[in-house]
């Protein structure tokens, strides 16, 4: 594990608190870790479950800090991670509303102890609003931004795409993006504030172009009837001989030519390109087509072509692909294939600092690091709070 002095990318020696949750949270704070941030998760003490294995704890969301394990329902505790507080430049919780409140370590509880302190909230519905403390995952909160209504096969159920809008997207770089802008700004009011990211409000901020789109008549809400959502013939994914896939963008007219030229369609209806009416019988003609040959073969011809062309790949597939393996898009770390940090900084690069640690495995470092001498440590052990 790097030391904060040992620490590459461009936020080295900042300091920020994690306190431990799901999803977005982890995600967020691996980001701020692989950027060079010193982040310490903290866990619940009960989280321990004896001295840390040989092996790593291969849960990448997790890779690049230390962790802490303090029993936040014990005073000996509380006033321990308040003391870290005073020391972080940001803290990161992704808690229902009144949590930490009523743990004792809210936002104003903490700004007392560091008025500097950035303090990001992480939530599905936000800290207010009529949903704001109810239970909910991903599929719920995208599905009242109006992402999920937006995606899948028009006579089906609309489809997830995994965890990636809500969580991911909508989410942990909502408040990545927060707790940066709080960092910035700070530099000139030398004031913290309190980040509410919702996951709902992400989601909607990425429909924004839709929303753009649907108000100057370019958009409809039907599924399946747009030309990002699969219902054009020249953007979507195809089956080939092999049962893979391959997928196609060709939306500019340029690629669109290029396209029928190189797979030889010389079919008088492919020149309606954008006329709607023709679009499933088209969509027809080109699976007819793909159908016919390997996934390897539709490769060979259109890859790294104006086509706008790729090979749909599984996670297996995507660390080998030539064009990943030359940016070197994945790196392994004590036997795991992982995606690498992105994006990529020239001056300050990022990297992935260390593997994922155990629930309380530098406890006693993280205290010693950040101030606590011997007796106090010993004290907080002997009180149960660590």
């Amino acid at each position: 594990m790097a030391s904060s002095q040992e620490r590459t990318g461009p936020l080295s020696g900042y300091r920020i608190i994690e306190i431990a949750g799901i999803g977005p949270g982890p995600f967020a704070a691996m980001m701020l870790a692989d950027m060079g941030a010193e982040v310490i998760r903290v866990e619940r003490a009960q989280s321990v479950r004896g001295p840390a294995p040989d092996t790593a704890h291969w849960d990448v969301l997790l890779r690049g800090r230390k962790n802490i394990a303090i029993d936040l329902k014990n005073p000996q505790g509380v006033e321990a991670l308040l003391q870290l507080v005073e020391k972080a430049d940001a803290l990161i919780e992704g808690f229902r509303p009144g949590v930490m409140e009523r743990l004792g370590i809210g936002p104003d509880v903490c700004a007392k102890r560091n008025p500097k302190l950035v303090f990001g909230r992480m939530t599905g519905w936000g800290q207010d609003g009529p949903l704001a403390l109810a239970a909910g995952h991903d599929i719920n909160y995208i599905s009242i931004g109006g992402a999920l209504g937006a995606m899948g096969y028009a006579d089906r159920p609309p489809a997830p795409p995994l965890n990636l809008v809500g969580d991911f997207g909508g989410g942990a770089m909502y408040l990545l993006a927060g707790v940066l802008a709080a960092l910035v700004e700070r530099g000139m009011s030398g004031k913290g504030q309190v980040i509410d990211a919702a996951m709902t409000d992400g989601t909607a901020s990425l429909l924004s172009p839709f929303y753009g789109m649907m108000a100057m008549g370019m958009w409809t809400k039907e599924r399946m009837d747009n030309r990002l959502d699969g219902g054009a013939h020249y953007y979507g994914s195809y089956a080939c001989a092999d049962g893979k896939y391959i997928s196609i963008g060709s939306i500019e007219p340029q690629f669109y030519a290029l396209l029928l030229e190189l797979c030889e369609i010389d079919d008088p209806e492919f020149a309606k390109q954008n006329d709607k009416q023709h679009w499933a019988s088209l969509r027809g003609k080109l699976e007819a087509l793909f159908i016919t040959q390997p996934r390897d073969h539709w490769c060979a011809l259109l890859e790294g072509t104006d086509v706008c062309f790729a090979p749909v790949l599984d996670l297996q597939e995507a660390p080998t692909h030539p064009h990943n393996a030359a940016r070197q898009s994945f790196v392994e770390i004590d036997g795991v294939t992982q995606p690498a940090p992105a994006p990529r900084f020239s001056r300050t690069p990022s990297s992935v600092q260390a593997a994922a640690a155990i629930a309380g495995e530098h406890s006693e470092a993280i205290l010693n690091d950040w101030g606590f001498n011997s007796s106090e440590i010993s004290a907080l052990k002997q009180g149960g709070a660590i």
